[in-house]
């Protein structure tokens, strides 16, 4: 099934930047200190996106059935958590990554999901980096650790996903702090 009826809708957020430099920026390790990061979003979830991706990666009934759901330990229809973290995977995107010097991610250290995603549900999602720090082996590279929560509109966490990030280094930080 296309996914083309999904919507992709626009989101805003709010990021602390350590420089006091414009927000179009391209975002370098040294713009990632430990501690909050942003809160990005919301994002509203619809049933038929509920649906339509369950239909494509994740058929399972407590995701496409109705009826099926209700009879779940979910007590009712759920998203995918393959779905949450996707959604999760956009508004990173749309929040910070798409303007930082990403090199790409070694994998995700740890994932949890904590509650079920409801159609309706408007999302945000709290990004905190977790640690920073220059790769031993190429200095030119630094490795961010984030921790990004998914809560609903009431607060309540869903998911909760903590993940590095390989980032570029500013040219010639590594050169100019000795590293």
């Amino acid at each position: 099934m296309p996914m083309s009826g999904l919507r992709l809708p626009q989101i805003t957020a709010t990021i602390r930047l350590v420089s006091g430099n414009s927000p179009f920026m391209t975002l370098t390790f040294e713009d990632f200190q430990p501690g909050p990061f942003g809160s990005f979003g919301p994002r509203h979830v619809t049933r038929e996106e509920i649906l339509a991706f369950a239909a494509e990666f994740d058929p399972q009934p407590m995701h496409l059935d109705e009826e099926a759901a209700r009879h779940s330990m979910l007590g009712g229809l759920a998203g995918s958590g393959w779905h949450l973290c996707s959604i999760m995977m956009r508004m990173m995107f749309d929040g910070f990554l798409g303007r930082t010097a990403s090199l790409g991610s070694p994998g995700v250290n740890e994932l949890r999901w904590l509650a079920p995603l409801r159609p309706g549900d408007d999302l945000t999602l709290d990004v905190e980096i977790v640690e920073a720090r220059v790769s031993r082996s190429r200095p030119e590279i630094g490795i961010v650790t984030f921790r990004n929560v998914a809560r609903d509109a009431a607060g309540a966490a869903l998911c909760e996903m903590v993940s590095p990030l390989m980032v570029a280094r500013r040219v010639g930080a590594a050169v100019k702090q000795g590293d």
